[in-house]
């Protein structure tokens, strides 16, 4: 118990330091808009309050620069194009016993960094993901839907396989939009009208590239999971936002999502 509340609280904190880089980032003193700000600002500061704000923006910058070059020495696991990241089968992420764990510490750190890097590829300046988020989505995926995670660890046959990834899919995109891990400004971004669409835009990729992992775990993984996913659900959006919408959403993105899974490598 005593671990379950400290990983909550670490990873909870890990999300507010984020939050904090964003705002540091804002007030950079090269930031485009920090500087615009400042121009207008500075016909009517007197001294010291403009020399002050300059110092401020500075100081901000070294912080700024200083945790990028840390993040530099932190090892990572990736290779590959958009920053090599590789999904993993759901298999590890819902494992059970000993290793649940270690696969929901998986998922959730996984999912972060796909969902960042769609955003980076969509070029969505100010949107930011919460990592803490989806340790709720793997919650509900273990607590809804064990029967379907049982049955494709026994699941030998390739077409089973499509078919039950395929709802798994669908149920991780549901998951994602109903706990929402998206941030453009401080508000959640997948309840109704632009935000829905826009959340939906950059996690359908996300579930289609963890189905594209689980459906044949014996061959050698393709390093471009991600950008092949991203590709299929840019050419599929209008399916997938109308299944997101529609009144049996699960139901229906597991028949799209089943289309593209028998389809792509």
């Amino acid at each position: 118990m005593l671990r379950e509340i400290s990983e909550e609280v670490r990873v909870n904190l890990k999300d507010r330091l984020r939050d904090v880089r964003h705002v540091i980032r804002r007030h950079r003193h090269d930031n485009p808009v920090q500087q615009a700000r400042q121009g207008e600002e500075a016909t009517r500061l007197a001294f010291p309050i403009r020399e002050i704000e300059g110092l401020l923006g500075h100081a901000a910058s070294a912080f700024d620069d200083m945790m990028s070059m840390a993040e530099t020495l932190v090892p990572r696991e990736r290779t590959g194009r958009m920053n090599g990241l590789a999904p993993k089968p759901l298999g590890i992420y819902f494992a059970a016993g000993e290793t649940a764990l270690a696969g929901e510490r998986a998922f959730r750190r996984d999912m972060y960094a796909l969902a960042k890097a769609v955003l980076a590829e969509k070029k969505t300046d100010g949107a930011r993901v919460r990592e803490a988020n989806f340790t709720a989505v793997h919650a509900a995926i273990v607590r809804q839907h064990a029967e379907l995670l049982a049955r494709l660890a026994r699941e030998d046959d390739w077409a089973g396989r499509v078919a039950l990834v395929a709802a798994l899919s669908a149920a991780l995109l549901v998951e994602f939009l109903n706990h929402d891990p998206l941030r453009q400004g401080e508000a959640p971004t997948a309840a109704v009208g632009p935000g829905r669409t826009f959340a939906i835009s950059c996690l359908a990729p996300v579930a289609l590239a963890v189905g594209l992992a689980s459906v044949d775990t014996s061959a050698k993984p393709e390093p471009d999971l991600l950008e092949i996913a991203l590709l299929a659900t840019d050419a599929r959006s209008d399916r997938i936002l109308a299944a997101c919408n529609g009144n049996d959403p699960l139901d229906e993105l597991t028949t799209v999502f089943a289309t593209l899974l028998a389809h792509l490598p």
